[in-house]
């Protein structure tokens, strides 16, 4: 609680809202993502973590 509050995480809390939503907005407009096409956690994380793995490549082929 205490790292929470002091100056450094309000500053890292404050900057994680915007990194993060331009991610998730990337992803579901530009990859057109919008449901998983599996069922269970196990296949939901495999899922998730291919679609992380293209946008990761897709900025590393940008760049």
């Amino acid at each position: 609680k205490r790292l929470l509050l002091s100056e450094k995480g309000i500053t890292h809390r404050k900057r994680r809202c915007w990194d993060v939503e331009a991610v998730f907005g990337n992803i579901k407009q530009n990859m057109g993502f919008k449901r998983f096409m599996l069922r269970g956690m196990d296949k939901i994380t495999t899922e998730m973590g291919l679609i992380a793995m293209a946008h990761n490549l897709k900025k590393f082929s940008i760049a």
